[in-house]
């Protein structure tokens, strides 16, 4: 059995939610006038995703959206973190935005607001309109200006209502999985666009802090990283240095350039390729942020690989220890390591934990319920870390589950479930399940039964 989560850690205006995105569970794709993104293209490249899945219905939430908020209202979070589809909003990238498309983000925020749920929106998760990607996608500096004017329409449609901002989710992924590994959309494999993308991404993320801002005062606006604890596999002077190195490539070359410190000199080295920022392009991305987020799932241990791609590390697979359906370590351990490095290494004065889970292989029971208690016991170890954190000074804000839905997993398709809710994809019948009703638990006695252990 787990370990208590010290719920009085936690301030009585804490946001409990959980997290989607909107490639992942909207579908519609082809409907209200939106254009296709890079996963639509991706997706639909034979061999690219698990099962040759693709998200073309996903959940159905962009008909389904009140259904799912009545199941986020059952669970009784205070808060829902959404993605906004740039294609849905700008089918073209740049130009003319599209009303329907805003009408559909606009509708579900007052719908959530009504139900008592405060809307954190993310600008963008992956899905660049594949119009932008025809025209040399986030390698080129100009996506970082079309998104920036994408982020001004949605901020001054919605922004008189949503105070919660993030600019960009998980660039890391967008840049190195998408233009180094060519495991996710675009499907690149070259280290210079990579370097250029992950550059000209922190460009946007300063411009669309600008633009967010100007057309909607008062916005909270911050940006989400998926970040990890770095561990050397053995004490050899190589695999300490290929951790080093790990630990740029993930955390240091995104966390410091936000922060003012400019791309990492080694990590620079390491790339061999310069990022194509000037001093006035590094001061817009380090505009001042309202708030960072945490994505955290796994530590990485690594060992040294200098045959391999950049940043010449390999992770080290550890036996014995348990891991999630994602074949990822647990760690509970290092959600409050990170917390406490972003206080105390950044400076951060408000954190949001935007995103953690676990997928497993659930079982639906001949009744229709599903009992998950290893996604409950994931769940209630990196509460309890995340309270341990709080109580030594982390500022944190909120917790925002992954994922309210099992949904498009990405290139794994429909086979990983990380979902509070699971969902028959043949039917679209939801069903809460049992970690789903653990976390409804956590919530109420947190609010409505005072601030004591659960």
């Amino acid at each position: 059995m787990s370990e208590p989560i010290d719920l009085a850690a936690f301030p009585q205006d804490f946001l409990w939610g959980t997290a989607t995105a909107a490639y992942q569970i909207e579908g519609a794709v082809a409907e209200d006038g939106r254009a296709p993104s890079i996963w639509d293209t991706f997706s639909h490249t034979p061999g690219k995703i698990a099962n040759d899945d693709n998200g073309d219905v996903a959940c159905d939430h962009y008909h389904r959206w009140p259904e799912d908020i009545g199941l986020m209202r059952r669970l009784g979070v205070n808060a829902y973190r959404l993605s906004v589809a740039w294609p849905r909003v700008v089918p073209g990238g740049t130009g003319p935005v599209n009303p329907e498309g805003l009408a559909f983000y606009d509708e579900l925020v007052d719908a959530l607001l009504e139900a008592g749920i405060t809307p954190s929106v993310t600008l963008y998760h992956w899905d660049l309109p594949q119009a932008l990607q025809d025209r040399g996608g986030w390698p080129e500096r100009e996506t970082a200006f079309a998104f920036a004017e994408y982020a001004s329409a949605v901020a001054a449609r919605l922004g008189d209502r949503v105070k919660l901002w993030a600019t960009l989710n998980e660039p890391s992924c967008s840049a190195w999985i998408g233009h180094l590994e060519g495991k996710m959309a675009p499907g690149w494999t070259d280290l210079g666009a990579a370097v250029r993308a992950s550059s000209h991404l922190l460009l946007g993320h300063g411009l669309a802090t600008q633009a967010i801002r100007a057309a909607a005062p008062g916005a909270q606006v911050g940006i989400v990283n998926n970040l990890s604890t770095v561990y050397p596999a053995t004490d050899r002077p190589e695999d300490l240095a290929a951790a080093r190195r790990h630990d740029g490539h993930v955390n240091r070359w995104w966390l410091d350039p936000v922060h003012g410190r400019g791309f990492p000199a080694d990590m620079v080295e390491t790339y061999g390729v310069e990022p194509p920022l000037g001093d006035d392009d590094l001061a817009t991305v380090a505009a001042p942020l309202d708030w960072l987020g945490l994505n955290y799932y796994f530590p990485a241990y690594v060992a040294d690989d200098p045959e391999g791609p950049a940043p010449f590390a390999r992770s080290v697979r550890r036996e014995g220890v348990p891991r999630t359906g994602m074949d990822w370590e647990i760690d509970a351990s290092g959600i409050e390591t990170l917390l406490l490095r972003l206080t105390e290494e950044y400076g951060a004065r408000k954190l949001y934990v935007t995103e953690n889970g676990s997928a497993f292989p659930d079982v639906v029971r001949p009744d229709g319920s599903v009992d998950d208690p290893e996604r409950q016991d994931y769940l209630e170890r990196h509460l309890a870390a995340c309270a341990s954190a709080v109580r030594r000074g982390a500022p944190l804000a909120g917790y925002f589950a992954w994922s309210l839905l099992d949904n498009f997993e990405w290139a794994y398709g429909y086979d990983k479930r990380f979902g509070l809710v699971h969902v028959d994809y043949r039917t679209q019948v939801r069903t809460i399940k049992g970690s789903g009703r653990r976390y409804a638990d956590i919530v109420r006695v947190h609010r409505g039964q005072g601030r004591r252990a659960a």
